[in-house]
């Protein structure tokens, strides 16, 4: 089980402010519940196929400049911040 006080010492470490953390107990559990059933979803015997492919097929690394400012280039910028969408509860 997921305790506020758990929450509340992660969000400190993420910097985030919460400003009650019991609210997203629940969230959190049910989070960690589908991570559960994932976990329990026996894929281990699961063969994953990937095609090999030498490095000699890759391209070169290439550094291109840029002089511009990446910031003005984004859709919804706001002087340095870049807003987001807001996230769904």
């Amino acid at each position: 089980m997921v305790a506020a006080e758990e929450i509340e010492r992660v969000s400190k470490l993420m910097r985030i402010d919460v400003d009650d953390h019991r609210e997203y107990v629940d969230k959190v559990q049910s989070m960690i519940e589908f991570f559960d059933v994932l976990d329990s979803a026996g894929v281990e015997s699961e063969e994953i196929s990937m095609q090999e492919i030498p490095i000699s097929n890759l391209r070169n690394d290439e550094h291109v400049p840029f002089d511009g400012k990446l910031i003005e280039k984004l859709n919804h910028y706001k002087g340095t911040y870049v807003r987001a969408p807001k996230m769904s509860s």
